[in-house]
């Protein structure tokens, strides 16, 4: 390019350089004293340029890291922000945090495990009362009602649709033997819940409340006691029903069907087990498998304590894909963190008709090296 601008050499060859009658040679020496027109720009172009660069490397990561810093705190406070504003509910975020150790955590769906909800503290309290004292074998009319640490009530407007239901109850009696999967639904008052249901046994029955609050979308739980004295022949209503079999077992027969929940691995503290739980006809035919609460099937697991428990939902993306006409198998995926024998229980829908089957199964400590699984010991 410089070649170009300058031409050829006219400082040398001889008299018409000399003379500088060369109009062109002219032109060219011209060009010699006078730069570009645009030369001048570029020249300051660059002179800026280096100008820049002298800026010590050390001021331009300085300013790069504070205004890095203040876009993360505008994000913090953004965020901090939008879960103090109302929700749409009368209650925020701050509503359901509990103060202090040992809290209740939010559930994490991807990654289930059982909650020990009576060992630690919920930032909301339940309670229930009965028009009459509870009885075995007589239904009962209750009236649950959920509040935060501050007091205030928690109605169906704090609450997601999860499932179907906004609120699930899961009732469990001290034997494990009677367990009952309830809805309740707001009642007049605010912050109550209405169901009823016919407790099979006798004692202090469990009430785990699982509920997800419109602030956080996170699941929570709460629980409370329901004492239900004995009623004279409402024994032989567990009896009929086949629930006071403890022994550890996969595969349970019942009413024409055979029911399986196989683990895929030993069952050790700490460590996620996936299951898979089956159903087959005696007579080979289809089963006539209906949804329940927006899923195929349900599980829920008790420890011995009644400590917690644990509300499992089928593993694939759809819950609602219908499984194999003859023979259905849904996976889920359950961790524990305590050592012993936990009773889980399947919850279906056979053509209208829900049905429930306990399994007996017990979790080993993560150091021991043999496991009861269903009742054989396996080895590593």
């Amino acid at each position: 390019m410089r070649q170009d601008l300058d031409g050829p050499d006219t400082t040398t060859t001889g008299a018409a350089a000399e003379r500088g009658v060369s109009a062109a040679t002219g032109r060219t020496r011209t060009a010699e004293r006078e730069p570009a027109p645009g030369a001048a720009g570029h020249r300051e172009a660059a002179a800026t340029a280096s100008a820049g660069s002298a800026v010590p490397r050390s001021g331009r990561g300085g300013a790069r890291a504070l205004q890095l810093l203040l876009i993360t705190a505008g994000a913090v406070a953004v965020y901090v922000g939008m879960r103090l504003l109302p929700t749409g509910t009368n209650l925020n975020h701050m509503d359901f945090r509990a103060q202090g150790g040992s809290t209740v955590e939010f559930c994490d769906p991807a990654a289930p495990q059982f909650v020990r909800v009576t060992e630690a503290r919920s930032p909301v309290s339940a309670r229930v009362a009965t028009a009459l004292p509870a009885a075995q074998g007589r239904p009962v009319e209750a009236v649950l009602s959920l509040r935060t640490a501050s007091g205030k009530p928690v109605g169906p407007e704090d609450l997601l649709v999860v499932h179907t239901q906004r609120l699930h109850l899961m009732a469990v009696d001290p034997t494990l033997t009677d367990y009952q999967h309830l809805h309740p639904q707001p009642g007049d008052a605010a912050g109550e819940w209405r169901f009823a249901f016919t407790p099979r046994a006798e004692g202090t029955y469990r009430l785990f409340a699982d509920f997800t609050p419109v602030a956080t979308t996170r699941g929570l739980y709460a629980s409370t006691d329901l004492q239900v004295a004995a009623a004279a022949g409402a024994g032989a209503v567990s009896a009929r029903h086949g629930m006071s079999d403890r022994t550890p077992r996969q595969t349970v027969e019942r009413d024409g069907y055979r029911f399986t929940l196989r683990p895929a691995r030993p069952l050790r503290v700490g460590e996620p087990v996936d299951f898979t739980f089956e159903i087959t006809r005696a007579s080979g035919g289809a089963v006539p498998l209906e949804p329940v609460m927006g899923a195929y099937a349900h599980l829920v697991a008790f420890d011995v304590e009644r400590s917690g428990f644990a509300h499992l939902h089928p593993m694939q993306a759809d819950p609602l894909a219908r499984p194999d006409a003859i023979h259905p198998a849904m996976a889920f995926n359950l961790t524990v963190k305590a050592a012993g024998p936990y009773v889980i229980w399947t919850q279906v829908n056979l053509a209208g008709t829900e049905t429930f089957v306990p399994f007996w199964m017990t979790f080993a400590a993560g150091d021991e090296p043999r496991v009861r699984r269903a009742g054989v010991n396996q080895s590593d």
